[in-house]
């Protein structure tokens, strides 16, 4: 009965594909200019583009904040706070991964949202992508709508 419960888990993390709500194309490819952000902000683009997991969804939380549930091969962007460190959040299979990450006003900053394999269901981690790796995966993905989380807030705001 192990054997098949993990043979299950197994081919759950490898096949389907979750999906969330998009944005339209027009905001998609507007998002994919890579802008400077408002005056005195930072901008956070937040992706997943791993192969592994593609049926799971994971939240991300900036400072605490709901920015939305990922799904495969989705992007979201967030403007904070220039000048100041900021907590970039994801569920994992047992507690949140957090990154912290200080940002310079008028920056744009690209974290790569990654699965991995657990003991019940897949995890999730994040890490700091360099600006023009993080220009080249986003652009081949999608924007998704923010403010969707299947979880409560993380944490709290900064």
């Amino acid at each position: 009965m192990r054997k098949i419960a993990f043979v299950i888990l197994l081919s759950a993390l490898f096949t389907g594909c979750a999906s969330v709500k998009m944005e339209s194309k027009e905001a998609s490819e507007k998002a994919k200019q890579f802008t400077q952000p408002e005056s005195g902000n930072s901008g956070i683009y937040t992706y997943r583009d791993s192969f592994v997991g593609k049926a799971l969804k994971k939240d991300i939380w900036v400072d605490g904040k709901c920015v939305g549930e990922s799904a495969p091969d989705v992007f979201f962007y967030t403007e904070v706070m220039g000048g100041k460190e900021h907590k970039i959040s994801t569920e994992s299979e047992f507690s949140p991964n957090d990154l912290s990450l200080l940002v310079e006003a008028g920056k744009n900053y690209f974290i790569r949202q990654y699965i991995k394999l657990g003991v019940f269901v897949g995890g999730a981690g994040l890490e700091l992508i360099p600006e023009e790796q993080g220009k080249v995966a986003v652009a081949k993905l999608e924007l998704a709508t923010p403010g969707t989380c299947s979880k409560q807030v993380m944490s709290k705001s900064y």
